[in-house]
């Protein structure tokens, strides 16, 4: 069965070891010259959720609850958070992705390397990114008191198709931005359409009817509103939604995959 699936999946597997050098160098490189290094890497979320707390818990206000279900402020502050956590994954990896193998021309002309490890590594730095952040949500609702869940427990499984269609993105993305200059800056429009689509700053009962019909099919806010009910509403997972995020995951990911292995031949034509 491996032997059908795009090569850019499956060499994944045979070059893990370079794959996890990769990853770490890239989180090692984004605070490369600062004086604090890899301590940025906690740092910053460490701040920004603060910074959310402050000003949606305390200065803005609001609730995701209904009015009659208690919700502290701090609690509506980690939900705004954990949803941003979520977008800024994706977003860390459309904005890289449609440069990965513009500005790697000597993988793609001087050596024989594996060019799908510079899309695997990049979703890889944003997922330890990702992770970091989740946990500081996490241990700030159990230092507040905000009521967490067993619920948690099954984010991996949700959360696994949002890798599987980010590395298609990656895939997908690097290819065309090397004959494509304009990806980059559609991408990152885009990332901001998505952002404002995902219902990160609104529950859902705020969308209109007439949005909802086209906003319902959006894989990433249905991830987001499934994590916060597994984290802080114990809600359980929804069987439809999440075969939904699993086929268009997969889907995404092969479509990716098939698009850098057609592309991947003219490479060195173009850098």
């Amino acid at each position: 069965m491996l032997s059908r699936l795009p090569a850019s999946v499956t060499s994944l597997w045979q070059h893990r070891e370079l794959l996890r050098q990769f990853t770490l160098r890239n989180v090692e490189l984004r605070h490369k010259g600062s004086h604090l290094g890899l301590i940025w890497s906690f740092l910053n979320p460490l701040l920004l959720l603060g910074l959310y707390v402050l000003v949606f818990g305390y200065i803005f206000g609001g609730r995701f609850k209904p009015a009659d279900v208690a919700e502290s402020r701090v609690e509506y502050a980690l939900v705004i958070f954990l949803g941003l956590a979520i977008h800024h994954f994706i977003a860390e990896v459309l904005a890289v992705a449609p440069s990965l193998i513009l500005n790697s021309p000597n993988f793609v002309k001087k050596v024989v390397f594996p060019l799908e490890i510079l899309p695997a590594a990049c979703v890889g730095s944003a997922a330890l990114h990702f992770l970091i952040t989740l946990g500081l949500v996490l241990i700030g609702a159990l230092l507040t008191g905000v009521p967490l869940h067993a619920g948690v427990l099954w984010l991996p499984v949700l959360l696994l198709p949002v890798l599987l269609a980010a590395y298609g993105l990656a895939l997908g993305l690097g290819a065309l931005g090397v004959f494509w200059r304009d990806v980059a800056q559609i991408v990152q429009f885009a990332s901001l359409v998505l952002l404002f689509a995902s219902a990160v700053f609104y529950p859902l009962a705020k969308i209109p009817p007439d949005a909802w019909v086209f906003l319902k099919f959006n894989p990433l806010l249905l991830t987001i509103e499934a994590a916060r009910g597994l984290v802080f509403w114990d809600r359980p997972l929804n069987l439809r939604h999440l075969g939904y995020l699993y086929a268009f995951g997969t889907v995404a990911c092969l479509l990716g995959a098939t698009l850098f292995q057609r592309l991947r031949g003219g490479f060195a034509d173009v850098l």
